[in-house]
């Protein structure tokens, strides 16, 4: 499916990231920085690919689960390994760290600036990546999920108002074993014995019900529950358990029920009034 200009939010920000510098997945900097960054997981993990199929050639919009500081690595080595060049957005705090920072962003992965004036810019550089024939990465829960069992979370809307903006493949990618590299909440690696990284890429997720019209928040919400949806099923494939019926709500601190049109959603119109609790 070919990018096109698409119908989201055309305001153009102050690009942070290097992403749109013609050549640059073929820059010393990127190939340096991909074997650097990648033979270590290669020396320490088996892999297992599936679905390898549903990655679309040219511009689109990949988005997996985040289950550990490993799985970043785990989703660059298979995208990397089958001839692609994979963009990621990343916080803006990771930028700032000397010798990562700087690989980040001489390879030209998109700082996300969250809470302040300069959110926008992940957005518009996001955007522009994608309509120039990038692939660009997102985790939509934002945050490694603090599902008791390692489930996908309820994702943010970020994800789908790009892949509406660029109308390119939002292809959703469901990883598991990362969290035996390196647990949630750790920065130490647990090599041996040799991990699995299990991956599956699934079709990408039908939003042309959206696609043309006006998009309200509720549309917003329900799309992103659609992805995370196709997301925790690629997990459950590669767990071979099936999903708990309801996903984990971060402000909350509690699984809620998947479908907005539920009445105990936090996002019913009746629910949406009432003050949230937190953990």
């Amino acid at each position: 499916m070919a990018c096109d200009r698409g119908r989201g939010d055309e305001r153009i920000g102050v690009s942070c990231s290097r992403v749109l510098e013609p050549g640059i997945e073929r820059s010393f900097a990127y190939r340096s920085a991909a074997v650097a960054a990648l033979t270590p997981i290669r020396l320490a993990t088996e892999t297992d690919w599936q679905g390898l199929e549903n990655l679309p050639e040219g511009g689109c919009l990949v988005a997996a689960n985040h289950i550990s500081y490993a799985d970043p690595f785990a989703v660059a080595q298979m995208l990397y390994d089958t001839g692609r060049s994979p963009f990621f957005l990343a916080k803006d705090s990771l930028f700032r760290l000397p010798l990562l920072g700087r690989w980040l962003g001489a390879t030209g992965q998109v700082p996300v600036y969250r809470g302040t004036g300069r959110a926008i810019s992940a957005y518009t550089d996001a955007v522009a990546a994608i309509r120039a024939g990038k692939m660009i990465v997102v985790m939509p829960e934002s945050t490694i999920t603090r599902d008791p069992d390692l489930w996908p979370m309820r994702a943010k809307t970020g994800a789908v108002r790009i892949a509406l903006a660029t109308g390119c493949p939002l292809v959703p990618l469901g990883q598991w074993g990362a969290q035996d590299l390196i647990a949630p909440g750790s920065r130490r690696p647990r090599p041996w014995p040799r991990k699995t990284m299990r991956i599956k890429v699934g079709a990408p997720v039908d939003l042309s019900d959206l696609a043309g019209g006006t998009v309200d928040r509720d549309d917003l919400v329900a799309a992103s529950d659609r992805l995370m949806q196709a997301i925790t099923g690629l997990v459950a494939d590669l767990r071979g358990e099936e999903p708990p019926e309801e996903r984990w709500d971060r402000a909350l601190g509690r699984r809620v029920p998947v479908h907005t049109d539920h009445p105990d959603h936090p996002e019913h119109p009746d629910r949406r009034d009432e003050p949230q609790e937190h953990p």
